[in-house]
Parts: C-alpha cells; sequence; structure tokens
C-alpha cells in the first residue's frame, strides 16, 4: 500500500451470515464489537426460528436509538422469510455491504469467532491481497485445522496450524484461501467478478467463489498467524486410499447432498469433465471401500445427477 493509499480512510464491514445459533452469534456480535477499525457488521439472518431474529432487532433498535456511538461498529440486521442457505446469505450480505460503501467486507458464519487480533493481523497484508482469510483452528484444539488446506500445485494437504506455518513463505500461503471464514474481499474485487451463487444453498459456493475470483487473476492467500476458532464440522478430510487422498464426508444428509452436487459442478466448470469424472469415481471407492454406506452412496449420485443438470431445487427436500 502507497502512502497516498494508507492515508485514505476505507470502510470495514463485517457481514454474518447465521441460523438458529443465537448463544453463538451473541459471542460472535460481542467479539466484533470489540474490533477497531469495523465501522458496521451486518448481520443476515436466515429465517431462524430460535429467537434470533427478536434479539437482532433489539440490538439494531438500541444502536439506532443512540446519537453516536462512542466506540465500536454499529449492527445493522435483516430477517429473510425463509432460509436461504450460507450461499443466499452471502450473495445478500455482500450486496448489502457495497450498497453501505463498504471499501472492503469480512464474511463469516455465525459459529467461527475471531481472535481479537484477527483483523489486524489479516490487514497487515492489505494492498497486496484481494480475497484473503485467516486460519481455521478447532475450538477444542486450537492446533488443528478445522478445514486441512490442500497446498497449492499438488495433492498434499496439512492438518495441523503447525504444518500450516512450515508451508507459508512470508506468513502465507498463496493461491488458497478457506472462504466466508473470516475472509476479507475488497470491494473492488466483488464489482469485478460478482456476488456468491445463491442456488448453490450450502457448501461449495465459497469453493466457486474463490475459484472465480482466482480465474479472474485476484490475488488469494491464507495468513497462518492469523486465527478464527470453529467447532468441528464432521469428518473433514477423512483419509482413504492409505492416506494418499481424502473425502469430505459429513453426518449430514442435507449436507452431503449439496456438497455431491455442488462440488460436481464446480469441478466441471472450472477444471473440466476428466476432474468432475475423477470426483464420481472417488465417491464410489469411498462409500464402497473405505466407508461402506450405499444409502449415501445412492443420496450422492442422485446429487451429482442433479448437478449434471443444473437442478438446484433438491436439497429443498432435506430442509
Amino acid at each position: 500500500m502507497t502512502p497516498q493509499e494508507a492515508a485514505v480512510p476505507r470502510r470495514i464491514v463485517a457481514v454474518v451470515v447465521t441460523f438458529n445459533r443465537l448463544a453463538l452469534l451473541r459471542n460472535l456480535v460481542a467479539r466484533l464489537r470489540e474490533v477497531d477499525g469495523l465501522a458496521e457488521v451486518l448481520v443476515l439472518d436466515n429465517a431462524s426460528t430460535d429467537g434470533t431474529g427478536a434479539w437482532l432487532a433489539e440490538v439494531a433498535r438500541a444502536d439506532g436509538a443512540q446519537t453516536a456511538r462512542t466506540s465500536g461498529p454499529v449492527l445493522l440486521a435483516r430477517t429473510a422469510s425463509t432460509n436461504r442457505g450460507g450461499a443466499g446469505g452471502f450473495h445478500d450480505g455482500l450486496a448489502w455491504a457495497l450498497e453501505r460503501d463498504a471499501d472492503l467486507v469480512w464474511l463469516m458464519d455465525d459459529d467461527g469467532l475471531p481472535d481479537p487480533d484477527c483483523l489486524d493481523r489479516l490487514l497487515a497484508h492489505e494492498g497486496s491481497l484481494d480475497f484473503w482469510g485467516p486460519a481455521v483452528v478447532a475450538d477444542d484444539d486450537p492446533g488443528r485445522l478445522v478445514f486441512p488446506i490442500r497446498l497449492p500445485g499438488g495433492s498434499r494437504v496439512v492438518h495441523t496450524v503447525r504444518d500450516a506455518e512450515a508451508a507459508a513463505t512470508d506468513g502465507v500461503i498463496r493461491d488458497v484461501v478457506i472462504p466466508f471464514n473470516g475472509v476479507l474481499v475488497t470491494a473492488d474485487l466483488v464489482r469485478r467478478v460478482g456476488l456468491p451463487r445463491e442456488e448453490f444453498f450450502i457448501w461449495g459456493d465459497d469453493v466457486e467463489y474463490l475459484m472465480r475470483a482466482r480465474a479472474a487473476g485476484a490475488r488469494c492467500a491464507t495468513v497462518v498467524d492469523a486465527r478464527v476458532v470453529h467447532p468441528a464440522v464432521g469428518d473433514l478430510g477423512s483419509p482413504m486410499l492409505g492416506g494418499r487422498s481424502t473425502y469430505n464426508h459429513s453426518p449430514s444428509d442435507l449436507k452431503a447432498y449439496c456438497m455431491a452436487r455442488n462440488n460436481l459442478v464446480n469441478l466441471r466448470d472450472y477444471r473440466g469433465w476428466p476432474f468432475a469424472l475423477a470426483f464420481v469415481a472417488k465417491t464410489l471407492w469411498f462409500y464402497l471401500v473405505t466407508r461402506r454406506d450405499p444409502a449415501r452412496l445412492r443420496l450422492s449420485l442422485a446429487a451429482m445427477r442433479d448437478g449434471v443438470r443444473d437442478d438446484f431445487t433438491g436439497h429443498r427436500r432435506f430442509l
């Protein structure tokens, strides 16, 4: 960043997407209130049924009643009429942030909790990156990555913070980031590549956005000394083929369906049919050999069929 650019105030807006996690959301909002440099926190509530909408309305009303805040960001909230999933939430949230004249948007789910210095550590790389985020670590084991990182240029996947740090150059792992878990994206990049694919509902919308950003020449990276703490999310990166590969298994039928459908679409659209067919073969092997589950295999193949047809309605039967 040049001295002239540094002298121009930039507006940083956080976007949080939430669904039925009021206790976690309260903790996250409290943490974000303590972060210097944030102008606003925009919360997208996906039609929660646990009192989230009422709580958000109360907090936003209290903020609006103040003539001026002495510190911390203002909270604004919108509650959707139906559950639009993370994809719909981040689609709408990014659009809203741009409407609010954001220069940088800090994106996160409701179940992550950034360290108090997370934003500062990310901003240390401002100007050299367009789409970048923290290491996402387990709440019960801060040395373990919740979302394993596949290192660029090969098949190696790192599962620990220690290995991620060893793989980093100048504190970052370039060309890879775990989107929508405490990531920063520039408004300029959003205007260039558009908004996330809302029809994906969940799972793969973040990967598609990263692929689209990289295809547009965006500078992406993971900042390994920045941290977001996150609960475990199932058997992500389950080993298969004697540890030579991994598979993203989830106990949730909804997540498994969306993962299979959306991942096939992403591979087809960005890497070509050979990679998409390799994913089909990998799924067959995982549920026939590694973790035999004929019912889950049938679900996954049906999801892939829907992906080939560009049918993005099948997830609704799991809601």
